[in-house]
């Protein structure tokens, strides 16, 4: 699927089956630009454990998918053919096989979606071949390729058009476009809260196109999508063959049960059939002990690097994707610089100070607020929590040091019945209690998704903690402090340039 390249170190992956950018290719693009249909070109259709290439794919929502086999056959070569001699005829080394690729798109729509989903339509790229030439050809090769079908050489973009129109009449929309791409392409296709199938953006798609060098970051807003994007180019990578092994990192180990859950539910969706292994998601402090663990030394409860480690390297995967690198020391940082220097490694960092991040939409909802309190922040949080609950709202985290949890607990126990409970980012998801309110730690929050924040005890964390924290939230986030610090004032500036944008 090839879209405009991000402006930096990433390069087009080669595919196996190109269709090149032909004069009729050319045509179809510009007609799909000016146009409803969607042209898709240069991609695959996973299916179980089989992957098949699409060399040039139309949709129109209103009408169905077109396939396109692209023959080089000139008019010399089919002057004296008849049908017999035209079935013998090799297929093109970069064309694809109608009825196969028919069978599968059907395949997929019956096991995903439980409907024959859409009508699809074959037709015929003539490159060499032009509209009075096919009328010299003998009959019984008429028979074969159709004229309708045929899209020739000297074509112009307002005879294809009505060409492509003319196989069916216009209906209400078939089904939207995330749903047909949704089932035909798992590798371009998220999963919402509900698991929804979406088809994820341009800057996206271009990502999971892209091949990776042996070092690269991807930086990203908030709620990009960053993590899932992760996952989905890791299931293309092993899918696609260019890699074996993928480690996917995750600060906390809580972090890592969160996206597993993500990982089971995309191959849920897909039904696709992957070696569950071949994509691990782990904490870098795992990743470290397995190292020690080869060298025979001890396990270490934090990320302490010691000089040996960088000298003895081990293999761990072809690729280790590190997400939320921007809150790792940068000792670790180098740490795997080192172990991944003659393999792929890519970090992946929450951002907002660079002026050109390469994911720059966000998913958050439109109506999100937030809102600064300087008040006496206890009585402010309960409050607050009051008000939430009165009004039946429900994912509502607070995020505060020990002590004041703890003093808010035993007030809210006395006018609530709801008791809330303690989310801890070093325990499975299994070992965790939810209920509608959530307390918890700032170092507990990597990879949680919540509707309502609110934040205290702010002033001695970390700048690229804050606002990590603060963009958690789909709704509104409520900043609780006493005291004005420079880090309260650097988040009401990121606030106000974000509303005046």
């Amino acid at each position: 699927m090839n879209f405009l390249s991000f402006t930096s170190i990433f390069k087009t992956k080669p595919q196996k089956l190109t269709v090149p950018d032909t004069i009729l290719v050319k045509k179809l693009k510009n007609l799909s630009s000016q146009s409803s249909l969607h042209i898709y070109k240069d991609v695959n259709i996973y299916h179980h454990a089989a992957s098949h290439p699409i060399g040039l794919l139309l949709v129109d929502i209103f009408r169905g998918v077109y396939l396109f086999e692209t023959k080089q056959w000139t008019y010399d070569e089919l002057k004296n053919a008849d049908i017999q001699k035209a079935k013998k005829q090799k297929t093109a080394e970069n064309t694809l096989s109608f009825e196969n690729t028919r069978n599968i798109i059907r395949q997929k729509f019956n096991e995903l979606t439980h409907t024959d989903g859409v009508p699809i339509f074959n037709f015929l790229l003539m490159e060499n071949l032009n509209a009075d030439e096919y009328e010299h050809l003998n009959d019984s090769f008429k028979e074969l390729l159709p004229q309708e079908k045929v899209i020739f050489s000297d074509s112009n973009q307002a005879d294809i058009f009505k060409k492509l129109q003319s196989v069916a009449e216009e209906e209400s929309e078939l089904a939207s476009l995330d749903t047909i791409l949704g089932t035909l392409f798992i590798q371009y296709t998220f999963l919402d809260s509900k698991d929804k199938p979406h088809l994820g953006n341009s800057e996206q798609i271009t990502f999971i196109d892209a091949s990776l060098p042996n070092f690269s970051e991807l930086t990203g807003v908030s709620t990009s999508g960053k993590s899932e994007l992760l996952l989905i180019k890791a299931i293309d990578e092993i899918l696609s063959k260019n890699a074996k092994k993928i480690i996917i990192l995750k600060p906390t180990v809580l972090a890592c049960d969160l996206l597993k859950k993500k990982f089971l539910d995309i191959i849920e969706h897909a039904i696709i059939e992957i070696d569950l292994e071949a994509i691990e998601i782990i904490t870098p402090l795992t990743l470290l002990n397995r190292h020690r663990q080869k060298m025979s030394k001890e396990a270490v409860s934090t990320l302490e690097i010691e000089p040996k480690l960088l000298k003895k390297l081990f293999y761990f995967a072809d690729i280790i994707f590190c997400d939320d690198a921007h809150i790792l020391e940068e000792t670790f940082i180098n740490y795997l610089k080192n172990l991944q220097k003659s393999r792929q490694l890519l970090l992946v960092k929450n951002t907002t100070q660079e002026k050109h991040p390469m994911l720059c939409q966000n998913y958050r909802s439109k109506k999100h607020s937030w809102r600064f309190h300087k008040t006496q922040s206890l009585a402010k949080a309960l409050r607050i929590i009051e008000k939430f609950l009165a009004n039946d709202a429900k994912n509502i985290v607070l995020v505060a040091d020990k002590r004041t949890r703890e003093n808010l607990q035993e007030d809210l126990n006395s006018f609530i019945t709801l008791s809330p409970k303690t989310l801890k980012s070093n325990k499975n998801l299994l070992e965790q209690k939810f209920s509608d309110i959530l307390f918890c730690g700032y170092e507990d929050i990597n990879a949680i998704k919540v509707d309502h924040i609110i934040l205290m005890d702010l002033c001695s964390i970390s700048e690229n903690l804050l606002e990590y924290a603060i963009n958690l939230s789909n709704y509104s986030a409520d900043i609780l402090y006493e005291e004005e610090c420079s880090k309260i004032q650097n988040l009401r500036s990121i606030y106000e340039q974000s509303t005046k944008e």
